[in-house]
């Protein structure tokens, strides 16, 4: 790192528009051996006995203020419309990160049940309106900003959920596991993960034409916030151009409400100083303010799954990416069966070109995702006893292939056919 970027560090002094970039490049790809794996889960939380009934802010305050004493492995926190997110920490094997999270998600849901509450794994709400629980600056100043492109921003923030799986960025040298590679690979086979993970099909009680309606409000939201690089052959180049180029969410300070500029990208503040000089703590600030499909933060993270049904459904997205992205054969085979959908990008970045939209909307009905779907769930399925997977999770990973993946479906499927009853759906208990 230059000397401009570590004296900016040190002293908190107005940072220049290279030192900016330089420091976005040093800390966006951390590559290395693939070895660490990690998730974060976003759940609804619904009245158990009346789930079309919007849970009161003081019941969610007294259940969240109870969970705060429960010692829990994984970091919780709670989203701007009271969803409750679960990340774990970075664990050395998936085995260690579904046992982590799965007893975590057991003391979770024990407090909760005791206050007549249930987590439930939908990727957008189908029946309530976005509302408000928290009252934080951030929050306001995100609401404002995302409010001048229409409704779509408060939907993202309260009533939307997701599984987001955290990868290794990969090794510095070209091949299989190179971060180049794992980064062209997760905007190609993330638009597969969209269509067989579909979960999201109803808003306000009604089918929305989407199979992903978490998908579509994040298009609706704009690529100026929502959106990615260009998959340039310089990853590190490409996103460093990306955030410098993109709007500043807000200037925070003492004052409240934050300050919401409109149209200041981040370089433009860095040569205008105005209202103040940005600081290398507002470049990380920034940099959280950013929601593209795939986000580098020194790994990478997976942002474009819907949340899952069921106690346990999570652990299969989980399993399916962690096996496509670490076991070398399965990578292999993964990059091939996505290869051909390139050209359906049109060089546009995710999620905003027509193999995404088409992921979110038709999902596996469309034939080559389909068959890019079965081929890479298959690959995954014979790496995961490779990667010590426990036999509940190779079972259910090959269980969701026979039900929805090798049949053209996906989760979004059961809820149009009973879509008067999304909510906590049984399952049985996947782990060993």
């Amino acid at each position: 790192m230059s000397d401009s970027v570590s004296d900016c560090i040190r002293s908190r002094t107005a940072i220049s528009e290279a030192a900016a970039e330089a420091m976005v490049r040093g800390i966006c790809f951390k590559t290395g051996p693939p070895r660490r794996l990690g998730v974060e889960l976003e759940w609804l939380v619904h009245d158990r006995g009346a789930p079309r009934r919007p849970v009161p802010a003081e019941r969610l305050d007294a259940v969240y203020a109870a969970l705060r004493s429960v010692p829990l492995d994984s970091a919780l926190t709670v989203e701007p419309g009271g969803q409750l997110e679960l990340s774990s920490r970075p664990a050395a094997s998936l085995m260690e990160c579904v046992d982590s999270v799965a007893a975590d998600l057991d003391a979770v849901r024990a407090v909760l049940d005791g206050h007549g509450l249930a987590l439930v794994g939908i990727g957008h709400d189908p029946w309530q309106p976005p509302r408000r629980f928290l009252r934080q600056p951030r929050y306001d100043a995100m609401e404002a900003c995302l409010d001048r492109n229409g409704p779509a921003g408060r939907a993202m923030m309260c009533t939307s959920a997701s599984v987001q799986v955290c990868v290794d960025a990969g090794y510095e040298e070209p091949g299989p596991l190179g971060y180049v590679r794992r980064w062209w690979l997760a905007h190609h086979l993330g638009a597969v993960l969209v269509a067989a993970f579909a979960h999201s099909p109803l808003a306000a009680g009604r089918p929305t034409g989407w199979l992903s309606t978490r998908q579509l409000r994040w298009t609706q939201i704009g690529p100026a916030r929502a959106g990615g690089a260009p998959l340039d052959t310089d990853p590190r180049r490409a996103w460093a151009r990306h955030v410098l180029d993109s709007p500043v969410m807000c200037v925070r300070g003492d004052a409240v409400p934050w300050e919401v500029p409109a149209e200041l990208t981040f370089r433009e503040w860095t040569g205008s100083g105005m209202p103040r000089p940005p600081t290398q703590e507002d470049l990380d600030y920034h940099l959280t303010t950013l929601f593209p499909s795939v986000r580098p933060r020194g790994h990478l993270e997976l942002r474009m799954i819907d949340a899952q049904p069921g106690d346990d459904g999570w652990m299969v997205p989980l399993a399916v990416t962690a096996a496509l992205f670490d076991d070398p054969e399965a990578t292999e085979t993964a990059y091939r069966s996505v290869k051909p959908l390139a050209e359906r990008t049109l060089g546009m970045p995710a999620p905003h070109n027509p193999l995404w939209r088409d992921a979110a909307r038709a999902g596996l009905t469309d034939p080559e995702l389909r068959d890019a779907a079965v081929t890479c769930f298959t690959a995954a399925l014979a790496a995961l006893p490779r990667l010590g997977a426990a036999t509940g999770v190779t079972e259910a990973v090959a269980g969701y292939l026979d039900r929805y993946v090798s049949r053209g479906r996906c989760p979004a499927d059961d809820l149009l056919d009973r879509p008067d009853s999304p909510g906590p759906a049984p399952t049985r208990d996947i782990r060993p």
